[in-house]
């Protein structure tokens, strides 16, 4: 088991401590975060936090150093991402790796584990002492766009793994089950890829599932922790939580994200999709 992943345990005994940064990460506003949060963290809604203002790319680097400064966080900060839902903590944890941060981890089931301890909730928000932050060693190696999918689909060397849900995998959705069917203009999934869902990853808690189950569950499909690997999804948050534990938790050299995923490849004019 890595660093990466630290426990309850862990956070609250070094929440308070000042080159530690607890970041909560919402997908929709900050509603999650004002109900109530752990004591000591700071909100971030996914997009606003992690995108440029306007175009659907990452920030630009000035942005970037200038949101993490007013966080708090300079580049020898211990940053620790719980999601809400998990998958958005984790997509934070794949951004900040992509523009290079050292030490940045994520929370062990997160809030719903924390609740479930009978550990205490906060509504107020911590003072933040600004910090100055620098970019330094950017990993673009782990993003894929989606010249690099259509370059890699056909190489009996490199897995593609799609991790949306079955009936996303099958073409009878574009969205998430129970939410609106919306996100892409095509239905199906990349061809050639194999379905791995990110919920089998995880238990009913949130928590991760050991590294037995991990192996099992990805080793059986992708056995070469060297080899090429291209995850997607419908916005890229349940792939990144599958990149960190191939990554972090399994010892996987070489994962891409396709940030893309399929609402950018179910509306590409021109590109295979299979059903």
């Amino acid at each position: 088991m890595t660093d990466a992943l630290v426990d309850t345990n862990w956070v609250a005994k070094h929440v308070n401590d000042s080159n530690v940064r607890l970041i909560e990460i919402d997908w929709d506003g900050l509603e999650d975060y004002n109900t109530g949060h752990i004591p000591g963290a700071i909100g971030w809604n996914w997009k606003s936090a992690l995108w440029d203002q306007t175009d659907r790319q990452f920030p630009t680097d000035d942005d970037f150093c200038a949101r993490m400064s007013n966080a708090g966080v300079s580049n020898n900060t211990t940053v620790v991402f719980y999601g809400a839902p998990v998958q958005f903590g984790t997509y934070a944890w794949w951004v900040l790796k992509l523009f290079g941060h050292t030490d940045v981890r994520i929370l062990d089931g997160g809030q719903v584990k924390w609740e479930k301890e009978g550990r205490p909730i906060a509504k107020d928000i911590p003072e933040i002492v600004l910090e100055k932050y620098t970019i330094k060693n950017k990993r673009m190696e782990i993003r894929a766009g989606r010249d690099h999918v259509l370059a890699e689909m056909n190489n009996s060397n490199c897995s593609i793994l799609d991790h949306r849900s079955g009936e996303e995998y099958s073409g009878s959705r574009v969205g998430l089950p129970g939410k609106l069917d919306v996100g892409a203009e095509r239905y199906g999934r990349i061809p050639g890829a194999t379905h791995v869902p990110f919920d089998s990853l995880l238990n009913d808690d949130t928590t991760f599932k050991t590294i037995d189950q991990l192996t099992y569950i990805i080793g059986s499909l992708v056995p070469d922790k060297s080899g090429q690997i291209i995850s997607y999804c419908r916005l890229a948050h349940r792939a990144t939580l599958a990149s960190f534990v191939m990554t972090e938790l399994l010892g996987y050299k070489n994962v891409r994200v396709y940030d893309g995923s399929w609402t950018e490849w179910g509306s590409i004019v021109g590109v295979p999709i299979e059903r």
